[in-house]
């Protein structure tokens, strides 16, 4: 399979293409297409590690950027091309680079673009690991960092410093669903000569835009909703053509946390059922979410498509729905929480989130472990806390199985 003049170039960029004004739905089945003279229906799968030049100097060319061709699979593959090419019309972004795992694109979006003596300012509330990336990785490279309450804009400005060049955040959170208000970050951020930098693993491209709302990168953990179906790893950066060319693309480049051809077809696959899933999931949450609102056994209950969510005011102005995701608070504390959690039978016990599968996880015992007790409580995730990410299954089956289970808390 030869290469053909159509071939894009090893830089994923937001070239012309004929799905670009479809609705994102279109997009995601059609985006990035690239087809090789066997008119193939679904993506290509490049399963190489390598590329062989017609001569030395259409090599040399290559090395150089003259000639606009694919190089090595740690940094440039036909496959990958097309997966991030789809997100950056998903996202509506000008440039993307795809990682290895979600992770991988939090650590390379914070770190890559810093030196030694920079100042990063970011919300508490974090996935663990992204709040290993801030207090613990970042000041082993000379690198200060600051934690603010996402929610209180004064404590964003005051963190601010001469040295600010990053400010990082989720929205909403993992795993309390707090929703922060993006383009006031992104303005307090942009007048300190900062840049924004938003996870929208929680809210997904679907319904939420946060280069639209302000921010300047968006990372994703692929892993969640973008597969959503238990199969692969993967995450994505997406931003500005600068940006991109200026401090991802090198550092990728020469450090290789790469996505393997295999999963970004994957993804590319799950990419064509990503909004029929994430509306179904949405319906379904929304509903379940009504219904744990009224149980006696259950403390708190948050969603961010219901009025009584703490920020319903900023969900109505940067979402375009709720989440797939619901947070819980059942009384009794921890031993209630896990009688509740053994006693699921279509809920699956698990870490990851934004599957086909409905997923519960005790964040104090798992993904937040790491943090102390203090930090915790601070962030609202107490001993009898669950987040519960909904599934494709009936979202009756779903409810008759979580109330069953509460019984026995």
């Amino acid at each position: 399979m030869s290469e053909s003049p159509k071939t894009p170039s090893n830089k994923a960029t937001k070239a012309p293409s004929a799905t670009a004004h479809y609705r994102p739905e279109t997009r995601l089945v059609h985006g990035g297409s690239l087809r090789s003279q066997y008119g193939e229906t679904s993506e290509a799968l490049f399963l190489t590690q390598g590329f062989i030049y017609d001569s030395a100097e259409q090599c040399e060319a290559r090395f150089t950027g003259k000639d606009p061709g694919f190089l090595y699979s740690r940094f440039s593959n036909p496959t990958v091309a097309m997966f991030e090419q789809r997100m950056i019309e998903l996202e509506g972004a000008e440039a993307a680079r795809s990682t290895a795992t979600g992770m991988a694109a939090v650590t390379t979006a914070i770190l890559a673009p810093l030196r030694t003596g920079d100042h990063v300012v970011a919300a508490k509330a974090l996935f663990g690991s992204c709040r290993y990336v801030v207090e613990d990785l970042l000041p082993r490279y000379g690198i200060e960092s600051t934690l603010v309450d996402g929610q209180d804009l004064d404590q964003w400005q005051k963190a601010m410093r001469p040295n600010t060049r990053s400010c990082f955040l989720e929205s909403p959170t993992n795993p309390t669903l707090e929703v922060v208000d993006i383009a006031a970050v992104a303005d307090i951020a942009h007048k300190g000569g900062a840049r924004l930098i938003v996870d929208n693993v929680f809210a997904t491209p679907i319904w939420q835009s946060p280069l639209q709302l302000g921010a300047d990168v968006v990372v994703y953990s692929a892993t969640k909703h973008i597969d959503g179906q238990g199969r692969c790893l993967g995450g994505v950066i997406l931003s500005s053509e600068q940006f991109i060319q200026d401090h991802i693309h090198n550092y990728l480049r020469q450090t290789g946390p790469s996505m393997s051809p295999f999963n970004a077809w994957v993804l590319l696959k799950g990419l064509e059922t990503l909004a029929i899933r994430v509306k179904q999931q949405t319906e379904s949450a929304a509903a379940i979410a009504d219904e744990l609102a009224k149980h006696p056994k259950i403390s708190r209950l948050i969603y961010p498509g219901r009025d009584d969510h703490p920020q319903a005011a900023i969900v109505k102005k940067q979402m375009r729905a709720g989440s797939t995701l619901i947070g819980f608070e059942v009384k009794g504390g921890k031993p209630a929480a896990f009688r509740t959690l053994n006693a699921l039978k279509l809920a699956k016990i698990s870490n990851n989130l934004g599957d086909s599968k409905s997923i519960v996880t005790h964040p104090a015992t798992t993904t937040h472990q790491r943090l102390t007790p203090e930090a915790r409580a601070e962030l609202g995730i107490s001993e009898g806390f669950i987040r519960f990410s909904a599934g494709l299954e009936h979202r009756d089956d779903l409810i008759e199985d979580l109330q069953a289970a509460l019984e026995t808390a």
